[in-house]
């Protein structure tokens, strides 16, 4: 396991406070605010840790309110508002500095049989021979502009090869799909709950931005203001994300300063494992603004 793999699996196991009350660090990936992913991954284990184990988690629905500061600690207050039968319902809401950044409501069942279908996994090339973002960056690495070029280069807990790499320095117009492979960056243990609340920590990665590639825009212009605005997550099969799975994304919709994206993840085998879906700010501060 890499050294920031090994911190971000330390991070969201979270410090327990009092009776449904955590606190969590941050990793500060070069940004100075809290990667969104992190705050989802975090949130789901401090639900997660007050249901029995015997329940997965098997939807989650969350906003983010605020961004968060990389330098602070966040306190996630999970309220155990049902305890039924087969299902159990958690609310979570991250708090830093005083003030709600992110809230979720998560819902764990019981395993039980039942009628089984999917969609099929999409013909895409495998991972094998994909440059990673990392090695992606280093290629234009006297291209990327100084105040992001730490951050570009940092290494990641989670590893992403893209299947048809996107410039964002130099966004062209491409339909509003992709299909990302992702692998933990080291060997994990086998606790399926750890595999979850990093599947959510990597599912907010290369995300929204798909909303923007029919319009030839990125996160990185400076015109552009994007930030993630609420996240839904489905749990379907298990999986390990220490081996390879894809995230196949599109973006049905763009409208009033908002894009909308929504994803399949199926692993090696072609198992579709999870469902994602989001919507985020995309305001291109350059275009007129009604008065």
């Amino acid at each position: 396991m890499s050294a920031v793999l090994e911190e971000l699996v330390a991070l969201l196991a979270l410090e327990p406070l009092e009776v449904n009350l955590f606190r969590g660090q941050s990793q500060d990936l070069g940004w100075g605010r809290v990667y969104g992913g992190q705050v989802l991954g975090q949130a789901l284990s401090a639900a997660s840790q007050t249901v029995p184990p015997e329940r997965k988690v098997h939807s989650l629905h969350g906003y983010f309110l605020r961004p968060g500061d990389a330098k602070h600690p966040i306190v996630y207050e999970v309220d155990p508002i049902r305890d039924g039968r087969s299902f159990t319902t958690r609310r979570v809401v991250a708090i830093q500095g005083g003030k709600a950044i992110f809230n979720m409501a998560a819902s764990f069942q019981i395993a039980e049989p039942g009628l089984d279908h999917q969609e099929p996994m999409p013909e895409v090339p495998g991972p094998e021979g994909l440059l990673n973002e990392h090695q992606l960056a280093e290629r234009v690495a006297d291209r990327i502009p100084a105040s992001m070029r730490e951050q570009a280069l940092a290494e990641r807990p989670i590893e992403a090869r893209v299947v048809e790499p996107y410039n964002i320095l130099k966004p062209s117009v491409r339909a509003p799909r992709r299909a990302i492979w992702f692998r933990a960056n080291g060997s994990l243990p086998d606790d399926p709950a750890l595999h979850r609340y990093l599947l959510a920590y990597a599912s907010d990665s290369h995300f929204i931005g798909t909303s923007m590639m029919p319009h030839g825009r990125s996160w990185v212009q400076p015109h552009m203001q994007v930030a993630s605005l609420d996240h839904a997550m489905y749990f379907h099969r298990p999986f390990r994300l220490d081996d390879w799975v894809l995230h196949v994304i599109e973006s049905p919709s763009a409208s009033g300063a908002r894009g909308m994206v929504r994803g399949l993840w199926y692993d090696r085998s072609g198992a579709l494992i999870a469902s994602t879906a989001q919507e985020g700010l995309i305001r291109d501060r350059s275009l007129p603004r009604d008065e």
